[in-house]
């Protein structure tokens, strides 16, 4: 097929005129069985690479992608075209995925969405050998590099696959950011005889500003006195799920509409988030780097990142889901050099789990075979800590893994050598250098856009005369006392909540009287419980109080229940007993533990949190809780598991309604 043929196709299915030179020379070797790495900016169009060949080969194109919204997004958009697309994710349910399964088997599908960690689906593997594929493509290849800013372990199996195919299977791997010495490894990988194509990666329409302040406040209110005064709706990165809310609930507070957006909420909360960015339903949604990727809205006037990304490559991943349509477009960093290296840092930090997690794995295989969970309850380790060795440890032939009865089984191999920590090191070495280098473009004094074409290695850039630099706008902080009265009256009304709700509508969500790390609750906390501080402090007594009464205003309880100690000693007891004098609810100190617990915060996994506390609670009247409304009071919430337990225990026993009110929610480094 020549170009004028394939361009009249490209009119009649997906109405476009014509295809880019570099589209129609990519298309052209897939269509003659090549394998082609295309690196080309956000919004340049690298879907209808494959999407149209796709539709010209007889059997099913395998999409790989970490992007669920992307998935979404474009199967719905080939939909409306008529062409049959469908997608496989951990948001579907078992019975959804393997319907479809089923259709890619018997040749009913032609562009099959699916998340490299479905490689790790036995399920899966035995389908696909039964799939008649006529093309693999490999979505955010960067990922495939351990020297990439966002390497998965998965990839490495999407890449066995590859070089398992016959020498003319197509193959297209594409990405908007991949430095030079990525381009090289994802070529190295994939194999030989690769074509790579590199787009001009300028953003000319984006207006960059570095703005630094001295406290999290401060960004809190520029954004407070600025954000309506840009036209359009946008995103707003924060570093962590709980300032995510902490901005979103701000907004609020000042009357800018906004939500927030994590990977603690509901995949049906999540998607309907992404139909609100679409629709222009908030001026913002607040953040962490989940959002934004693969969800196609050419229309996103402005992103403001409140924490410093670890590498000049992640920030020019993000900020490209900005300004497609070509139109003017903001896009804001805050710096405050006293706190914002500290996160940063401790993701690279923990880019590779350390020696001894590694060393934790190897122990627990050398004493038994065991599959994923067993091997996080046998080191407690995090789910994504597990998968990284695990990956690391077969790559160096050190463990295997091994099907059996349906699941993975892994297993230390005969005479298997010592793990080679250097490539570790190495890219630790890595990181910390990009880290560097965004450090280098937040104290840059020339074009920041060219900066960052030229990290990225597209050296045909030139000055964008648009950035604070070029344009000599530099942005600083300028507030009046009313601001910092806002502020103040904000921090000492807003309570987070606890997400906790059970089914039956029993146990609802509760309220924290503060977050753990973001004020001196947690020192105050912390100075009773562990440095011999005595009672919790009346303010925060006070502080609960307030939270109660704005959550709690509308219910009437008939009994305050706390929850048994575990290295506490008496504290949340007198704090209960406090309050209940003060709200004149009866208390019960019938709540106890049947068995000897540890505490939550030791465990780094929910097998182990979950398994901590599982049916260790009982209750010695349980005739004065049925049909009963229940205070229930702790002092930390940290995963829920606790409350979770008491409140499905309490529900059995008959009670009408539990709610939960701590002093402190923590907070963690979270993405």
């Amino acid at each position: 097929m020549d170009r004028i043929e394939a361009e009249k196709k490209l009119n009649e299915i997906f109405k476009i005129d014509h295809f880019y030179d570099t589209q129609w020379s990519v298309i052209e070797k897939i269509l003659k069985g090549e394998k082609v790495l295309l690196i080309e900016k956000t919004g340049f169009g690298k879907s209808l690479c494959f999407q149209f060949p796709a539709l010209l080969f007889e059997g099913t194109t395998i999409v790989f992608t970490p992007l669920i919204a992307l998935m979404r997004d474009q199967v719905n958009k080939l939909d409306s075209l008529g062409i049959i697309a469908k997608c496989i994710n951990s948001n579907q349910d078992n019975e959804t995925n393997s319907r479809i399964i089923q259709e890619a088997i018997k040749n009913q599908i032609k562009i099959l969405y699916i998340a490299p960690e479905r490689m790790e689906n036995i399920e899966w593997l035995n389908a696909a050998r039964q799939m008649n594929i006529s093309m693999i493509v490999v979505d955010e290849a960067h990922c495939i590099s351990t020297w990439g800013h966002d390497f998965r372990p998965a990839y490495k199996r999407i890449v066995n696959l590859v070089n398992l195919l016959h020498a003319n299977f197509p193959v297209l791997a594409t990405t908007a950011t991949a430095t030079k010495s990525v381009e090289e490894d994802i070529k190295q990988q994939i194999g030989k005889g690769i074509y790579s194509y590199r787009g001009n990666l300028i953003r000319d329409n984006f207006r960059l500003f570095v703005i630094k302040v001295n406290s999290e406040d401060e960004k809190l209110i520029w954004l407070g006195q600025n954000l309506n005064k840009i036209d359009g709706t946008g995103l707003v990165y924060t570093g962590t799920r709980t300032n995510t809310e902490i901005y979103a609930k701000w907004f609020d507070y000042i009357g800018i509409k906004s939500t927030f957006y994590n990977a603690d909420l509901e995949p049906a909360t999540r998607e309907e988030i992404e139909k609100g960015l679409l629709a222009n339903r908030w001026k913002c949604i607040v953040s962490t780097n989940a959002l934004g990727m693969g969800v196609d809205k050419p229309d996103i006037r402005f992103i403001v990142h409140t924490q410093t990304p670890i590498s000049p490559i992640h920030y020019y991943q993000e900020i490209g889901r900005a300004g497609r349509d070509g139109k003017n477009t903001f896009i804001i960093l805050f710096f405050n050099p006293n706190d914002d290296l500290s996160l940063p840092k401790a993701f690279i930090e923990g880019s590779k789990p350390s020696i001894s997690k590694y060393q934790k794995v190897i122990s627990a295989l050398k004493n038994e075979r065991l599959g994923e969970q067993k091997l996080m309850k046998a080191t407690n380790l995090k789910q994504n800590e597990v998968r990284t060795i695990k990956a690391d440890l077969i790559e160096q032939n050190i463990i295997n893994e091994v099907n059996e009865n349906k699941s993975k089984i892994y297993e230390i191999k005969f005479n298997a050598p010592e793990v080679n920590f250097q490539p570790f090191n190495e890219l630790k070495e890595h990181k910390t250098k990009d880290f560097e280098k965004m450090i280098e473009y937040i104290n840059l004094e020339s074009c920041r856009m060219d900066f960052l074409c030229n990290y990225l290695g597209d050296a045909s850039s030139n000055k964008c005369n648009k950035c604070d630099n070029d344009t000599n706008h530099i942005v600083t902080m300028n507030y009046d006392d009313s601001w910092k009265q806002k502020i103040d009256e904000f921090h000492g009304n807003y309570f987070p909540v606890l997400e906790v709700s059970s089914h039956n509508g029993k146990l609802i969500d509760g309220v924290a009287a503060s977050f753990y790390g973001v004020s001196n609750v947690g020192k105050m906390i912390h100075h009773s419980k562990y440095e011999n501080g005595g009672d919790f402090p009346d303010n925060l007594l006070k502080l609960a109080l307030r939270a109660f009464k704005k959550k709690f205003k509308d219910l009437k309880f008939d009994l305050i229940i706390y929850v048994p100690p575990t290295v506490s000693g008496n504290l949340v007891r007198n704090f209960a007993q406090k309050l209940s004098e003060i709200l004149k609810i009866p208390i019960s100190h019938n709540l106890h533990k049947s068995r000897e617990t540890k505490p939550q915060k030791i465990f780094q996994n929910a097998v182990l949190k979950k398994e901590n506390v599982q049916n260790v609670f009982s209750y010695s009247k349980t005739n004065e809780i049925m049909n009963k409304n229940i205070l229930l009071i702790d002092d930390i919430f940290d995963s829920g598991y606790t409350v979770k337990e008491i409140g499905k225990y309490l529900i059995a026993l008959d009670v009408a309604l539990i709610a939960p009110l701590v002093i402190a929610k923590t907070v963690g480094g979270d993405l």
